[in-house]
């Protein structure tokens, strides 16, 4: 799954310990995202989306 998690993060100047708080997951989570190690929860996509403000296919793409 592609995404853009860490183009937004930027954009709002944030670490990822900071995103990884405001999503209450850890860095390495934020990190494996990013990464395209682990795809989030349909939850924790949620979440990213209204923090952004974003629809989640704003942010994370299926790459099928």
């Amino acid at each position: 799954m592609k995404n853009r998690l860490k183009i937004l993060r930027a954009e709002q100047g944030l670490t990822q310990a900071q995103l990884a708080d405001l999503l209450d997951v850890s860095r390495q989570t934020i990190n494996a995202i990013e990464t395209g190690k682990f795809d989030p929860s349909l939850p924790l996509a949620f979440k990213a989306a209204r923090l952004f403000k974003l629809p989640i296919e704003s942010i994370f793409e299926d790459e099928q």
